[in-house]
């Protein structure tokens, strides 16, 4: 199927799942294109979509190059700290901060304020990246040290399982963390956004509030 068909079924998903039928709060679909070809992507943009996601530093310079001005750049994998200075400033949103020692890189090699969503680790999973779900809030306290970085939101990969409730249970775990946050009312972190949900499950994210989904098998047909 083209990129727009996938699009039409993914964006009637979307509508069906979104919280209290809100269409007014649909989640931004971020077109994973790191396994695909720079036409694929085009393909994506002519289908109207204008956020992209990468998670390797030759990908991301690529298809950033290739793509029209207009898009919305997006790192969304984990990122080495001796590549920071290659990738920082090309970004509009980096959807990895894990760690302290990328935070200082971060700040070190930026010449602006980068959009950062810090990565939990809801699961407790070895296998992935991320902050503890109970450490969050005073790693976030922490990054107020670090003046290019500003924590829009928080990001999870919940476990590849087709148990819909727990998933639910991940995507609630991490919104109810957001909500503490954003309640916290700190200057360097409005933390307002949520990145979770992948082409197995977008549609329970969007039904937790997800505000970015990030989708490739479905939609240009790889691997996430």
């Amino acid at each position: 199927m083209s990129v727009k068909q996938n699009l039409s079924e993914i964006e009637k998903t979307l509508a069906a799942h979104v919280p209290d039928n809100d269409q007014a709060s649909l989640p931004n679909v971020i077109a994973v294109t790191k396994y695909v070809t720079i036409e694929r992507a085009q393909e994506a943009y002519d289908a109207g979509l204008r956020h992209f996601g990468e998670n390797r530093l030759e990908g991301f310079l690529e298809k950033k190059a290739a793509l029209p001005d207009d898009v919305t750049m997006h790192f969304i994998g984990s990122l080495q700290s001796r590549k920071v200075k290659d990738v920082i400033n090309e970004v509009d949103y980096l959807h990895a901060l894990d760690r302290k020692s990328l935070a200082k890189e971060i700040n070190k090699r930026a010449e602006h304020e980068i959009k950062c969503f810090v990565q939990v680790n809801v699961s407790g999973e070895a296998s992935k990246h991320g902050v503890a779900l109970e450490e969050v809030q005073s790693f976030i306290e922490m990054l107020e040290a670090y003046e290019h970085i500003r924590v829009v939101g928080l990001m999870t990969m919940a476990p590849y399982t087709d148990d819909t409730a727990y998933l639910k249970s991940i995507f609630k775990q991490l919104k109810h963390k957001r909500d503490e946050i954003q309640a916290l009312n700190l200057s360097h972190a409005p933390c307002t956004e949520l990145s979770m949900g992948m082409s197995n499950d977008y549609a329970i994210a969007t039904e937790e509030g997800a505000t970015f989904v990030r989708i490739g098998t479905r939609l240009v047909g790889k691997e996430e």
